[in-house]
């Protein structure tokens, strides 16, 4: 398995590299080794030796290089209790393995721990030295076979230092396994070839910390990353799924520095404190999170909740009562913890594995945990959520809150316990962490200008147009015969206009209207009853009759004008009322031009002019009149008729129910037809005014065609002006007064001589007033 060493390019160049070769020429025979690198080391010897790079120590010491005597080496301080643990576990599980007989049989492995003191430089001095092992001579003409110096490294921590080392380490197919470099970028195969890795890639992380903070609402917060791979590629992959899931924006965004800058953390610091956000996010390191926290300290920012990356989720150099009052309560992703024993298992599988094929391995951990990988060769995430308690005592306690697992059928799982969860403010709940409270339903978000999608105002919605989820972005127009609520929430059916028998107009108008019916037939009862009399015998009684029934039509025709509009009745109503109309005034002008006959037939000579005025053509008369305005109606109908129509324009929120006449001028003309008879009625009573008593009739004509004439010439602007079921009452009023006129000056004084003074309805009386006038 290791025959890709064989290569007569691998040992030389690693030296030409690492070690300053010590030749006479270019053709010299071998290699010495000028000096050693003085690093921190855990040795144990065995027949295949795994190498190993942790972080023991927080920070290096470099000396200041003088280039005129050989430089010192590195001093490193800040000791990481934690990075100890974990080589104490990689030399326990060696040991675990060479314990075991059915594991390796005759075969002992051995290992060389080198601390990286969470620097670059020495993490790469400790890998070369790893890979090329520090014997003091090297002879070149040996071929490079047999077993290497290291069989592979776990390691590095970090995912700069990874990237590093094994860009150089993976030319050579020098299997490196890091248990805590996270960087996405790593998961490249291309540039990466023999690189794997057993913690997650910060992909699935940063897919977590979106999770949590949809789970709890957060969408406003704060990122602080390192200024290294680790978190520039965290913060890429942030932005990038921040704004794909639409899950929130990011207030600010700011590079921890490396040293200890105290200027750029107090600008940072204040950054935080002046931001409205309350969630703040860090990908950095341990050292980074020291040197944060003293500024966060000495400004005194608290009321902020923080998550913490895996990187420093575990880090108890932060839990200490000085900090817990600031960052109490924090919740971190933490990789899944295990027994020891798991470990071992884990190990022999990646001893199998070590031909760069980690596609295949599945398997299931002692506490219960599956293990895979993607096509990448990242394993596929278990993170624990933890959170920081402040116990009363004074003690701090990190405890699992929940989990967020990945797996190749249900994908990514966020499970919480909420009600174990500590949170560090006065309310024990959960913060608030937006830029803008969200829409209500009733209204739509508008961004505000130069601002973060998340920063918007709530415009309530314009009439007509409602929302009915938080956070709409648009309202949505309300069906047609629908209007927006008062809320603007929800559409409901618009209100309807028309005149109605239900509402007290209508009911007055309808009351008017059988009341003027009921007046016609009074008379015409009385008609009837003394139609023996003189004065009803003297004013053609035939006409009479007809001119009251005529008159009870108008009256009822304008029943049809009330009511919500139905095809029939816009067009039975103008029908009605036209023809109505015209058979009354058409008796009334025969009536007019009887009484001009008989006045001329009273006259020396003038007997000819009744043959003209006799019963059969006064019928034809108001027949052949009437005909003419049916036959205006009938083309009117044809041609363009009216039909009911629903108007909006009179009202947003409310539906008019009208009549459109269909053609403005066969309107006009039915109306002109009406006042063209009207007025001739008029004008021929006119002249007759000052005839004898006898035949005072033409004076009850003239005053009638007066009032009739006054109410519709008022009717046409008043019509015009009026909207919606008031243009429909304006009309009613005008047929029911021009009715009432009508009767009243035609059939009032008759029916107070019949009724009132029966003395002065006798043939002598009347003729008696016709000789003394």
């Amino acid at each position: 398995m290791w025959a890709f060493l064989n290569s007569s390019l691998f040992l030389p160049i690693l030296l030409y590299y690492h070690f300053p070769c010590s030749v006479s020429s270019l053709y010299s025979s071998s290699c010495q080794l000028q000096g050693q690198f003085h690093l921190n080391e855990l040795h144990k010897a065995g027949d295949v030796i795994l190498g190993g790079l942790f972080q023991i120590h927080f920070f290096s010491i470099f000396p200041d290089l003088s280039f005129t005597s050989e430089p010192q080496q590195p001093t490193c301080h800040g000791f990481d209790v934690l990075g100890l643990r974990q080589a104490q576990a990689m030399a326990f599980a060696i040991d675990e393995i060479n314990k075991n007989p059915n594991l390796l049989p005759n075969v002992t492995l051995g290992y060389s721990l080198y601390d990286n003191c969470l620097n670059l430089g020495i993490g790469f001095r400790a890998a070369l030295s790893l890979a090329s092992s520090q014997e003091e001579q090297v002879k070149l003409n040996e071929t490079c076979v047999g077993i290497p110096p290291v069989i592979g490294i776990v390691g590095d921590s970090s995912s700069s230092s990874s990237i590093a080392i094994s860009t150089v380490l993976g030319l050579y197919r020098v299997p490196m396994v890091s248990y805590f470099a996270t960087c996405s970028c790593l998961s490249d195969r291309q540039k990466f070839p023999s690189f794997f890795r057993t913690i997650p890639s910060d992909a699935f992380q940063v897919r977590a910390v979106i999770q949590i903070l949809k789970h709890f609402s957060w969408t406003w917060a704060g990122l602080l990353i390192s200024d290294d791979d680790y978190g520039l590629y965290a913060a890429r992959s942030f932005q990038s799924d921040l704004a794909q899931s639409g899950g929130g924006c990011l207030a600010y965004l700011e590079v921890l520095p490396w040293s200890k800058d105290t200027a750029e953390l107090r600008r940072i610091v204040k950054v935080m404190k002046k931001s409205t956000a309350r969630v703040v996010i860090v990908f950095a390191h341990e050292s980074h999170m020291i040197d944060l926290m003293e500024e966060v300290v000495r400004q005194n920012v608290t009321g902020l909740q923080w998550i913490a990356s895996e990187a420093w989720t575990s880090a108890t150099v932060l839990q200490t009562p000085d900090l817990m009052p600031y960052l109490g309560g924090t919740l971190g992703i933490a990789i899944r913890q295990g027994e020891i024993p798991g470990f071992r298992d884990f190990l022999l599988q990646i001893r199998h594995e070590l031909h760069l094929n980690t596609n295949n391995v599945n398997f299931t951990t002692s506490f219960g945990d599956q293990v895979s990988f993607d096509e990448n060769g990242d394993v596929l995430p278990v993170y624990d959520i933890t959170n920081w308690m402040w116990l009363p005592d004074g003690r701090t306690q990190v405890q699992s809150v929940g989990e967020v697992k990945k797996s190749p059928l249900k994908g990514e799982e966020l499970t919480l316990d909420e009600d174990k969860i500590f949170w560090n403010f006065e309310s024990k709940k959960p913060p608030r962490s937006v830029c803008s409270e969200s829409c209500p339903p009733g209204t739509r978000m508008a961004r505000k200008k130069g601002e973060p999608v998340c920063c918007f105002d709530c415009i309530p919605c314009s009439e007509g147009k409602i929302s009915n989820v938080t956070d709409s972005t648009e309202c949505t127009k309300c069906p047609e015969d629908f209007w927006s609520s008062p809320q603007r929430d929800h559409c409901v059916p618009m209100e309807t206009e028309f005149l109605s028998y239900h509402e007290p107009l209508g009911i007055c108008l309808a009351a008017t209207s059988l009341l003027g019916t009921f007046f016609c037939a009074v008379v015409l009862g009385i008609f009837i009853y003394h139609q023996q009399t003189p004065i009803v015998r003297a004013n053609n009684s035939e006409l009479s009759f007809q001119l009251l029934l005529s008159l009870k039509l108008c009256f009822l025709c304008s029943l049809l004008f009330i009511g919500r509009p139905t095809l029939w009745t816009c067009q039975l109503r103008h029908v009605a009322f036209g023809i109505s109309f015209v058979l009354c005034i058409s008796s009334i002008l025969v009536k007019t031009m009887v009484v001009l006959a008989v006045f001329q037939a009273s006259k020396p000579g003038g007997g000819a002019s009744l043959k003209w005025v006799g019963a059969v053509q006064q019928r034809w008369t108001v027949l052949v009149l009437t005909c003419v305005q049916a036959a205006i109606c009938t083309a009117w109908l044809v041609s363009v008729s009216p039909a009911p129509y629903k108007n909006t324009q009179y009202y947003n929120d409310k539906i008019v129910y009208e009549c459109v006449v269909g053609s403005t001028i066969g309107f006009a003309v039915l109306l002109a037809y009406i006042g063209f008879l009207a007025l001739l009625s008029f004008l021929l009573a006119f002249l007759a005014r000052n005839l004898p008593d006898s035949f005072n009739e033409a004076k009850h004509i003239t005053f009638s065609m007066l009032i009739f004439g006054a109410v519709w010439v008022a009717f046409v602007p008043a019509y015009v002006s009026s909207p919606g079921k008031y243009a429909d009452a304006v009309e009613v009023f005008a047929i029911l007064a021009s009715s009432f006129g009508l009767l009243v000056a035609l059939f009032g004084p008759k029916c107070y001589i019949i009724l009132v003074r029966p003395d002065r309805n006798t043939k002598k009386a009347i003729l008696g007033r016709g000789i003394n006038s």
